[in-house]
């Protein structure tokens, strides 16, 4: 994703009293990342800066993320939407301020731009690596159930490497849902998903409403409009 010098303004519906889309000075004492203990926010972000060298591509972003909202992150090309949505699932750190989660790492569900799966393995095999690695129970169901639902069932066999970027993509989705996560972090994730595909995120999506927590950055936040509890507009000044 291209970089570049920008601010984050935080624009959110539903905010908290007092705490939702307060700017605040970058934090003291280096960085932090961190659980939260039995708050009320699943995610919670104060005075976030990151940068790449001297290129500075998050400044000064503070919100919170009350647990079982779905926040859209939404921006032009290089306002942070990709660094920011890394830093929440720990694949980057910042470089000043605090992201704190309230959710395991085996309670995370995570598709970004890359799709995390072992491309000389077959989608059945994927998936099951991945459930023993999440433990998850009667995971042979759930992974039959997923898919079937995202239409897989037939290329269940098949080895990743000769699956199209749709199916990829749906592959990809049922490897962050094999778990049942708490929190749900998607990058773009109608990216290369046919009208099918859209229509099977979008009802998953609906679905997980309650006791989920949704983090996706798109382009496109008006498909999200139904779903959509706040709202994070990056790259404005």
């Amino acid at each position: 994703m291209p970089l570049g010098a920008v601010v984050g303004v935080v624009r959110l519906a539903g905010q908290l009293p007092g705490r939702v889309g307060r700017a605040v000075a970058p934090a003291r004492g280096g960085v932090t990342v961190a659980l939260l203990g039995q708050a009320a926010a699943t995610i919670r972000v104060e005075a976030l800066e990151k940068r790449y060298g001297a290129r500075t591509v998050l400044r000064d972003l503070s919100f919170d993320v009350p647990a079982g909202a779905t926040l859209v992150v939404t921006g032009p090309n290089g306002s942070g939407k990709t660094t920011l949505l890394r830093l929440l699932v720990g694949l980057a750190a910042p470089t000043r301020g605090s992201v704190a989660v309230a959710v395991d790492r085996s309670r995370l569900g995570f598709v970004g731009h890359e799709s995390l799966l072992y491309t000389e393995l077959t989608a059945l095999e994927n998936l099951d690596l991945y459930g023993r690695l999440y433990r998850v129970r009667e995971r042979r169901e759930r992974i039959g159930m997923l898919l079937e639902r995202y239409g897989l069932w037939d290329a269940r066999n098949d080895r990743v490497t000769s699956y199209s970027r749709g199916m990829t993509q749906r592959l990809a989705l049922c490897r962050a849902l094999l778990h049942d996560p708490a929190l749900l972090v998607l990058d773009e994730p109608h990216a290369s998903l046919d009208a099918d595909g859209v229509g099977l995120l979008e009802q998953e999506l609906a679905a997980g409403r309650e006791g989920r927590t949704v983090v996706v950055a798109t382009h496109d936040p008006g498909r999200l409009d139904a779903l959509t509890t706040q709202r994070l507009l990056l790259g404005a000044r």
